[in-house]
């Protein structure tokens, strides 16, 4: 395998935000990201993988570990990668810093998995069910052919071969990890709500959580929806949160999401105890909405943990 860049960056923020916090904890944490330039793989094309610590890790015994799909659009307040107007990125390692504060949920591990550009649309798009997806890619809009060519055909599969075979066993190796399913937590956001309900249906035995925000369900005309009828998870070892808003792409996604919960509830899915989704009257397809929205995903995928 080849050699990683390691990158250790030490970055400090203030621990609390508003001025009652504040007087209450006026101090310093700081915070850890280690960064893998080109993680290697068998399976596909080299990229990042950002991780980032909870404060107090060097004393702690093992934690959950969240695997994030876009991971360049996650901490720092970055430009998202689309290099839109939208540059304050979801900002998780700030959100999950306040709910540890309160105590709302355990501190966790974040995988920041990040994207391949270009790439990105024939890794997050699922390759099931075959016969229905190489259909509608025939009648699909000229920049997925275009993507999806260009990566030498739908790569899904071989994307969540390289998190399971080769990165989830390195973060196990190498950090303080809950190996287990049901503290192994996918998250993503549009395509990258597809490809997390797509990993937890593939892998039910890896990962027991994902939460799927402002999930692209419209993708090649919905197709997948098919998918999920006979291939979800076991609701009584796996919970799935979804939301969504009203505005941009999110404005065509409540008929499908409906569709969607009608499946969860035929396949034991009991809304509020393994399955809940939200939708978000007024908010748009972007990173700023989904920095707000993050901590109620994390909240119901961790209650009662």
């Amino acid at each position: 395998m080849a050699k990683f860049f390691l990158i250790i960056i030490q970055l400090f923020f203030l621990s609390c935000r508003t001025d009652e916090d504040n007087s209450r904890n006026n101090e310093i944490l700081p915070e850890r990201y280690i960064v893998y330039n080109n993680f290697p793989s068998k399976y596909v094309i080299p990229r990042n993988i950002e991780i980032w610590l909870p404060a107090g890790y060097d004393k702690m015994h093992s934690l959950p570990v969240l695997y994030m799909f876009d991971g360049q659009n996650i901490f720092h307040g970055r430009k998202s990668w689309m290099e839109n107007k939208y540059n304050h990125g979801w900002q998780v390692d700030l959100t999950l810093d306040s709910l540890n504060r309160l105590g709302t949920i355990p501190k966790i591990i974040v995988v920041g998995i990040f994207n391949t550009g270009l790439g990105r649309y024939s890794e997050y798009l699922p390759n099931q069910p075959r016969e229905q997806v190489s259909e509608q890619l025939k009648f699909a809009d000229d920049w997925v052919k275009k993507s999806i060519n260009a990566s030498g055909g739908i790569k899904s599969d071989s994307l969540l071969m390289f998190i399971v075979k080769e990165l989830k066993p390195y973060i196990d190796k190498n950090y303080k990890t809950k190996k287990d399913k049901e503290h192994t937590i996918l998250a993503g956001s549009s395509m990258g709500g597809i490809i997390s309900i797509y990993a937890i249906c593939e892998y039910p035995d890896i990962f027991g959580k994902a939460a799927c925000l402002s999930t692209h369900w419209p993708s090649l005309g919905g197709v997948f929806i098919q998918y999920l009828e006979n291939n979800l998870p076991d609701p009584y070892s796996h919970k799935i949160y979804f939301d969504y808003g009203t505005k941009g792409l999110d404005k065509f996604y409540e008929p499908y999401q409906s569709k969607v919960d009608s499946i969860m509830i035929s396949s034991g899915f009991e809304k509020n105890l393994n399955w809940l989704t939200k939708k978000f009257d007024g908010e748009d397809h972007n990173e700023d909405f989904w920095r707000k929205r993050f901590h109620y995903a994390m909240e119901f995928l961790f209650i009662k943990d």
